[in-house]
């Protein structure tokens, strides 16, 4: 365990509150990502694979959201501590989280 991910675990140890409203967080973006988007089989080969296409990228949503919302969890928590490396983290995670939710669109721009 690397010391930014020592950082998170002692400050959502230490924050109960925020650690429930993470936790939360997660919750309802996996379950919105996974009852919202359903994989339905057809007769159609391609309407099959584009279903299963689609069903992935939300799968891919949800982790880069997840991702977001701890990059901004970690920003939060720099600013509140002064810490200048966490910061830097922070923002990379949320550059991440931002790129990895939409993956589909950029896909889609650089296909055509």
């Amino acid at each position: 365990m690397t010391n930014r991910d020592r950082n998170i675990f002692t400050a959502l140890k230490k924050n109960r509150r925020l650690a429930v409203i993470f936790i939360t967080y997660m919750v309802l973006v996996i379950a919105g990502t996974i009852f919202c988007s359903t994989c339905f089989a057809a007769g159609d080969p391609i309407s099959v694979v584009n279903n299963l296409s689609n069903f992935i990228f939300s799968l891919i949503r949800a982790i880069g959201l997840i991702l977001l919302g701890l990059g901004i969890m970690q920003v939060g928590l720099s600013l509140k501590s002064h810490d200048p490396s966490q910061r830097a983290n922070g923002f990379l995670t949320l550059a991440g989280g931002i790129i990895i939710t939409f993956t589909k669109e950029i896909l889609n721009l650089i296909v055509g």
